[in-house]
C-alpha cells in the first residue's frame, strides 16, 4: 500500500467521517422501517405512517446518544485503560521525543498518557486539538530504544494528523448503537414486549426483525474493521515519512508482536492500539475480515520495501 500524502488522507477521512455521520443513522432508520414493514405484514401504508412517527424519535435518541458518547469519550478512554497523565518531569525522554516530532511537522503537541502495564502497546485518541492524546504503556517505553520509540510515537501522531482517531470514534459509537438495537430485539424476542399480543407482533416477526438488525450490525462491524486495518498501513507509512527510518519502525513492530496483549475494560479500545492481532496470526480468510489490524508480518514487509 502506498501512502497517499497527508492532505489527501485528511480530506479522504473528513469525507468518510461525513458519510459515517449520514450513513449510520440512515442504516438505523432503514432497519426501523423494515421492522415496521414486517410488523405490519407488508402493509406499506401502515408502515409508512408509523415510520413517519418513528423518524423524529429514533433520530433524537441516536443524536443524543452520539453527542454524549462523543463528548465524554476522553474520560471513558482513561477510565477503560487506567491511563495517567505523563508530564515532562515524569519522563523527559518521551516528552522530548514527542515534542521534537511535533515541531518537525508543525503540529500542536498532544497530551501524553501512560498505562502501567508490561504489554508493548500504544494508541492515539481525541477529536480535536484540545483532546488529542498519545498513550504509551510502561512496557513499550522500557523495551524500545529511542529510534524504535520515535517510530511508534510518529505512528500515533500520524493517526492524529490524518484524523483517523475521529473517524474511529464515530464508527465505534454508531456500531455500539446498532449493537444495542440487536440486544433489544433479541430480548424482545425471548421475553416478549407485552404489546400487541393479539396478532401481528409474534415470535416469527421478532425473529425476522432480529435477523435484519443482526445482518446490518454485522455489515457495519466489517466496515469498521476494514477502516481500522487500512489506517494502520497508512500510519506506518506516515511514521516513516516523519522519521525517515523505516527499519526502526519495522524493528519496533517485531518487538511488539506477541507482547502487545493489554487488558482494558472496553474491547472497542483495542481497535485504537498500534497492534491488536492474535498472538498467533491466522492464515487469512474469514478471520482476516474480523481483524482490526492487518497481520504484523505484512506491515513489517511493507516497511522493509520502503
Amino acid at each position: 500500500m502506498k501512502y497517499v500524502g497527508l492532505q489527501a488522507q485528511i480530506s479522504r477521512n473528513n469525507r468518510k467521517s461525513t458519510l459515517l455521520l449520514i450513513g449510520f443513522p440512515a442504516i438505523i432508520l432503514l432497519g426501523v422501517y423494515i421492522f415496521l414493514l414486517v410488523v405490519s405484514n407488508g402493509d406499506t401504508a401502515e408502515a409508512n405512517m408509523e415510520f413517519l412517527y418513528a423518524i423524529p424519535v429514533v433520530s433524537a435518541i441516536v443524536g443524543i446518544w452520539f453527542l454524549i458518547a462523543f463528548a465524554s469519550h476522553s474520560a471513558l478512554i482513561k477510565m477503560s485503560t487506567g491511563a495517567k497523565s505523563l508530564e515532562r518531569k515524569n519522563n523527559m525522554r518521551i516528552y522530548n521525543l514527542t515534542e521534537n516530532l511535533c515541531m518537525s511537522v508543525g503540529m500542536k503537541m498532544p497530551k501524553l498518557y501512560v498505562i502501567d502495564s508490561p504489554a508493548l502497546n500504544a494508541f492515539a485518541s481525541g477529536i480535536n486539538e484540545n483532546t488529542y492524546a498519545v498513550t504509551l504503556t510502561t512496557g513499550i517505553i522500557n523495551t524500545l530504544d529511542d529510534k524504535e520509540l520515535e517510530g511508534v510515537i510518529a505512528h500515533e501522531l500520524t493517526h492524529i494528523r490524518n484524523r483517523d482517531v475521529r473517524l474511529l470514534i464515530i464508527s465505534i459509537i454508531f456500531v455500539g448503537i446498532l449493537g444495542f438495537v440487536v440486544q433489544v430485539l433479541f430480548r424482545s424476542m425471548l421475553y416478549g414486549s407485552g404489546r400487541r399480543r393479539d396478532s401481528k407482533v409474534d415470535g416469527r416477526v421478532m425473529l425476522v426483525a432480529l435477523v435484519i438488525a443482526a445482518i446490518v450490525y454485522l455489515l457495519t462491524i466489517l466496515f469498521k474493521f476494514a477502516l481500522s486495518r487500512k489506517r494502520e498501513y497508512l500510519a506506518d507509512a506516515g511514521a516513516v515519512e516523519m522519521t525517515k527510518d523505516p527499519m526502526a519502525m519495522a524493528s519496533a513492530l517485531r518487538k511488539i508482536s506477541g507482547n502487545h496483549d493489554l487488558e482494558v475494560r472496553s474491547s472497542d479500545m483495542k481497535q485504537a492500539f498500534i497492534e491488536n492481532g492474535p498472538k498467533k496470526e491466522a492464515a487469512g480468510g474469514l478471520g482476516g475480515l474480523f481483524s482490526t489490524h492487518p497481520p504484523i508480518a505484512k506491515r513489517i514487509a511493507f516497511l522493509e520495501q520502503m
